[in-house]
Formats: C-alpha cells, sequence, structure tokens
C-alpha cells in the first residue's frame, strides 16, 4: 500500500484528535485550564494528563496562549487519504447513492476502488429497479422532497394484481431491499400505512403541505409467528440478520435447536410468508395456524405454476 494511502498515520491518532477538540474550544474562546484537562481525561490515555497540558501551557507545543486562546485561523481538519477518497468516489457512484443527488465535487480525478461490476450476487432478484430511468430518478427525488417538506403527493401507479391506481399519500420514508434491489415508499393514506413501489409508479405529483393530525395513523394489526430454527449452513446468524428489523424473541433449545417468536405488521404477511420460505427445511413454523396455511397456500400456488411449465 502506498505512503500516502495509509490510514495508520499518526495525525489520524489520539494525541492528535484530543489536541484538536482542544484547539476548536481554545477558538471559541470557552477553553480553561479546568475544560483543557476535563477533555483529556475524556479523549486521551491515564497518563497523558501528565503530558499534554504540560506541552501546551509551557509553550512546547507552541498552539495556546496564555489566555487560553489559539492563534489559529482555522478550525483543525483530518485530511482524508487516497485510499479514503477512493472509497467514496466508489460509493458515490453507485446507482441508488446518486438518486439523493449527493455531491461529489472534488473527487472528479480520483479513481474508484472498485466498480459495481466486481460484485457479484448471488441472493438477489434480477429483476431490480431501473436506476437510470430518468422518470424514475424524478420521482424519487419528487418524494424526497415531498418527505422533507411533509407535503401530500397524489399517485399513479400499477399495483401487484396489475390494476391502476390512482390515490393521494403523505410520504413518510424510502426503503430499500437489499434482496429484491427495490426501492418502496412508506406513506399514510386514510390513516393506514401503506407501501408504494417505486418502480411501478406511472406518475406522481406534489400538493399541498399537510398539518401535523394528517400524520395520525391507526394502530396497526400485530401478528405474531412462531419457528423453530435448526442451526445448519450459518441458519442462526442469517435469520438473526434477515429478520434483524423485527421486534422477537429468541429461545436456545439445545446445541442446534432455537425457538423463535417474530412480530410482524398484518400488512407485511404475504412479505413474511416468502422470507420464512426462503430458509427451506431449516425454519419450520409452529404457530400460528392461520399463517401455516398461508405457507401451504403459495406452496401449492407454486406447485401448480411449475406443472404448468
Amino acid at each position: 500500500m502506498a505512503k500516502n494511502d495509509s490510514f495508520f498515520n499518526e495525525i489520524y491518532g489520539t494525541y492528535f484528535n484530543v489536541v484538536s477538540s482542544i484547539l476548536r474550544q481554545a477558538q471559541e474562546k470557552q477553553l480553561t485550564k479546568d475544560s483543557l484537562e476535563l477533555l483529556v481525561r475524556e479523549q486521551a490515555f491515564a497518563d497523558s494528563c501528565l503530558t499534554i497540558p504540560k506541552a501546551l501551557q509551557d509553550g512546547s507545543w507552541p498552539l495556546l496562549q496564555k489566555d487560553m486562546t489559539t492563534p489559529l485561523r482555522h478550525a483543525p481538519a483530518m485530511p482524508l487519504t487516497t485510499l479514503q477518497r477512493r472509497w467514496l468516489k466508489s460509493l458515490l457512484t453507485d446507482k441508488r447513492i446518486q438518486l439523493f443527488d449527493v455531491d461529489s465535487s472534488g473527487l472528479e480525478n480520483v479513481e474508484p476502488l472498485f466498480s459495481e461490476e466486481q460484485f457479484v450476487y448471488f441472493d438477489r432478484y434480477s429483476d431490480g429497479d431501473n436506476y437510470d430511468d430518468p422518470e424514475y430518478k424524478q420521482h424519487f427525488r419528487l418524494l424526497l422532497q415531498a418527505i422533507t417538506e411533509k407535503r401530500r403527493v397524489e399517485i399513479s401507479f400499477i399495483s401487484g394484481k396489475n390494476e391502476s391506481v390512482r390515490k393521494e399519500y403523505l410520504p413518510l420514508q424510502l426503503e430499500y431491499s437489499a434482496k429484491d434491489d427495490k426501492f418502496r415508499l412508506k406513506a399514510v393514506c386514510e390513516r393506514h400505512l401503506h407501501y408504494v413501489n417505486v418502480g411501478r409508479i406511472k406518475s406522481c405529483k406534489m400538493l399541498e403541505q399537510t398539518g401535523e393530525e394528517a400524520c395520525m395513523l391507526l394502530e396497526p394489526e400485530r401478528c405474531a409467528v412462531t419457528v423453530l430454527l435448526t442451526d445448519e449452513r450459518n441458519a442462526l446468524e442469517r435469520a438473526m440478520l434477515h429478520f434483524s428489523h423485527l421486534e422477537k424473541i429468541t429461545e436456545r433449545l439445545d446445541e442446534k435447536h432455537y425457538r423463535l417468536q417474530l412480530m410482524y405488521n398484518k400488512s407485511d404477511e404475504t412479505e413474511m410468508v416468502i422470507r420464512i420460505l426462503s430458509f427451506g427445511p431449516l425454519l419450520r413454523v409452529q404457530e400460528a395456524a392461520g399463517f401455516i396455511e398461508l405457507l401451504r397456500h403459495r406452496l401449492r400456488k407454486q406447485l401448480a405454476l411449475r406443472a404448468k411449465e
């Protein structure tokens, strides 16, 4: 690794960081002997109280004046290494990040550390959103603006049942699914929580700002499913990651088996069925009976489709 690519230069060490904090406080004319020693105790090592304050106050490090101000004109800042700038350039060339219209000025002549083409995704669907589509970008940024300004939008989209839908929504969040490689809008409509895939939107129009009362949601119906997990092929770690966004109770039964109770919103039930089925025989649903019936229905549907092929 080239010298200027190193993350381990001394300027990124504890001494430089604590002195930077001291000098920033000195620039604001808020530094005292007590606050100097407090910063050193909180941010440096135990024995640093014997060296840093003394070096700053006796002039060994000519950065502080006798009145506890600093002759520095600019606040201390840590420069980025070449490796860090190449990492940033790689992130900012990601088409999903570019949707947020991030400013990448200053990195024009930096070579990316890696490119999207170097990655092979074996656990992701291949029909992700088209991030190059100008209309997609326009809809995405309009939704971002609506979220920031708390404004309602009128959206026309094609539903999962291939039906044309037009409704008014109050956008709350944009969520990304790494497995589906798709963004979806989380929004309020008639006091209920709804999700709309951004890629299905045909038109999007900004409406007026909305008062806080319009953000009031009816309490979503909560459900729970209990599953028995067999910890093979790293299944426990995968399940903890896969269901990390859910409230859950995990009980260890023996060396290889665990019982998980997963809580979710009723509106997310179809997604829960798909997620649990993706683990195959390593996740066996014990209850609720209604959820087990949903699993059976989906499996019968898949078998029927395969039989037609």
